[in-house]
């Protein structure tokens, strides 16, 4: 597990620092691809995975972690690609714990500072396990809104630049996204998974008044104003059809992502 939470790490800073809408600034493509590998690379060290199989593992571990950022920033600028970006990350996450079995079991300067500090939550976990949490806590972040904006774009919930999308109807979700992740996976370590089932709900009340808005106002341009061969693909408004799959796909897919991590940490 310690491989696969250097990869975490490594993957979620970078995409905190790719954040928002500058993966179409090569600059920032290419930094964050050398922080990915520098950062998994780093985080495995300090865990003590510097020899034999943890060191191979650690290295494609890294690789990994710089053709996700390559390929999402590719996919996320361009909208194609999608799927070839979501294969890597899930390479990046199966071959570390498929292949868990090479590594030794971590410590180095990490194990020394967590029985250094005064705090008892850090003191009582084990370098794995304390690496997991802090990966699958950061991969919430802008990782995981990523990962749900690619699984958007691949089924075509996600418009060609320059065209309205369904998400200018909902604002806040790349804020609300993460917060919810973040609610469901701490609420659920702690035990209270009724709870997280309540944050579950309570987002489709809040997104309901916004939903009838849609579906009440204009999605069709007046037929006068229309081409004769055009079609509702490249309507002027966006259909509530449209927004509902793009509010239904990304909030399951924020909300796998959100249980898969837990089950990992409770599996761990």
């Amino acid at each position: 597990m310690s491989v696969l939470a250097a990869w975490l790490v490594g993957v979620a800073v970078a995409d905190l620092v790719r954040g928002g809408d500058r993966f179409t600034m090569r600059g920032i493509s290419t930094a964050s691809a050398v922080i990915a590998a520098v950062v998994t690379l780093a985080v495995g060290l300090l865990a003590g995975l510097a020899h034999g199989g943890s060191l191979l593992l650690l290295v494609v571990a890294a690789v990994l972690a710089v053709a996700w950022v390559l390929l999402s920033n590719r996919a996320l600028g361009t909208g194609t690609g999608s799927g070839v970006a979501l294969t890597v990350l899930g390479l990046g996450a199966a071959v570390p714990l498929l292949l868990s079995g090479l590594t030794r079991q971590a410590a180095g300067p990490l194990e020394s500072w967590l029985d250094w500090t005064t705090a008892p939550q850090l003191r009582d976990l084990t370098v794995d396990r304390f690496l997991l949490l802090l990966g699958l806590f950061l991969a919430q972040l802008s990782t995981g809104n990523a990962l749900v904006r690619l699984v958007l774009a691949s089924i075509g919930a996600i418009r060609p630049r320059g065209m309205p999308q369904p998400s200018d109807r909902l604002r806040g979700g790349r804020l609300l996204g993460p917060l919810e992740r973040v609610f469901i996976l701490g609420l659920g370590l702690a035990g209270q998974v009724t709870a997280a089932g309540i944050v579950i709900a309570a987002k489709g009340l809040i997104r309901w008044p916004e939903l009838r808005i849609t579906a009440r106002g204009p999605h069709r341009r007046p037929a006068e104003h229309r081409e004769p061969d055009e079609d509702d693909e490249h309507d002027e408004h966006v259909s509530i059809d449209a927004v509902t799959e793009y509010f239904l796909v990304g909030s399951f897919v924020s909300w796998l992502l959100a249980l898969g991590a837990l089950w990992l940490a409770q599996a761990s």
